[in-house]
């Protein structure tokens, strides 16, 4: 039986009908949960960026109430290990953004020969807002999708749960191996005088958007710097602890080992 499966009832109905979820209202004040993180999160680590430096990986303040089990996605039983994790990078909560346009990571375990599928669903349409195949990657890894090449754009204050499928059986999308989460923009005014967004990207604006409580501005930009330098271990460790601090150990872990493979 694979990872729990939302995505099925996107596909079965004529409409693709989402169901509409009924979402907790979220309180905008952000607050320290410390007492939640899991040990380990502080390690010490020295990261150069755009002539910023840092000695501590960043400190993701979520929000201080927040939905729980928002993430989709997890470990795969009953497959004997021949098909691939999926994995959103996101809290296990209605994560925030100050872009319209935010870009979203994903994780896939192993390769896979079968159609990577995205979807984009609002929490006030029937309708997936959009949904479609995207590139089926060729390695394991941290992959991007920029909503902004999509045509795509968020609306304020309206919560959009986002998903990545792999297609293991067009007839049965039960089968479907399922990652995502929850993602809500704030109004501009909100994010950047209320909340202090930083809508630039570098090591010092991704300490402070996940210190603002802005996890898809946080790891967007830290996933942007990954790509252009891809042989920064330390901008691998600064991503593994965030993840950490969310529970995607496993994510982390791989990370870390792509870290001490580029030492060899």
């Amino acid at each position: 039986m694979n990872a729990t499966h939302p995505h099925a009832f996107l596909r079965t109905r004529a409409a693709r009908s989402s169901g509409t979820v009924l979402m907790g209202v979220m309180l905008a004040t952000i607050s320290v949960i410390g007492s939640d993180m899991p040990p380990g999160f502080a390690e010490q680590v020295t990261t150069q960026a755009n002539g910023t430096s840092r000695d501590q990986i960043p400190l993701y303040q979520p929000p201080k109430k927040f939905t729980p089990r928002a993430r989709v996605g997890g470990e795969l039983r009953g497959t004997e290990g021949m098909d691939p994790e999926v994995q959103a990078l996101v809290p296990d909560h209605v994560g925030f953004t100050s872009s319209q346009t935010p870009v979203l990571n994903w994780y896939l375990s192993k390769p896979t020969p079968h159609e990577v599928r995205f979807t984009l669903i609002d929490n006030q349409s029937v309708r997936p807002v959009y949904e479609a195949p995207i590139p089926t990657p060729k390695q394991p890894g941290i992959f991007s999708i920029a909503i902004k090449d999509l045509g795509l754009a968020l609306d304020p204050n309206i919560q959009y749960r986002w998903y990545v499928s792999v297609v293991r059986d067009p007839s049965s999308p039960s089968k479907d191996i399922v990652g995502g989460g929850v993602i809500e923009r704030c109004e501009m005014s909100d994010c950047l005088i209320t909340f202090d967004a930083k809508i630039t990207c570098s090591v010092q604006t991704v300490t402070d958007n996940a210190r603002a409580g802005f996890w898809y501005d946080a790891m967007g930009c830290l996933c942007t710097l990954i790509d252009a330098n891809p042989t920064d271990a330390s901008l691998r460790r600064l991503r593994a602890g965030l993840l950490k601090q969310v529970g995607l150990n496993g994510v982390a872990e791989w990370d870390l080992r792509s870290v001490q493979t580029q030492q060899r």
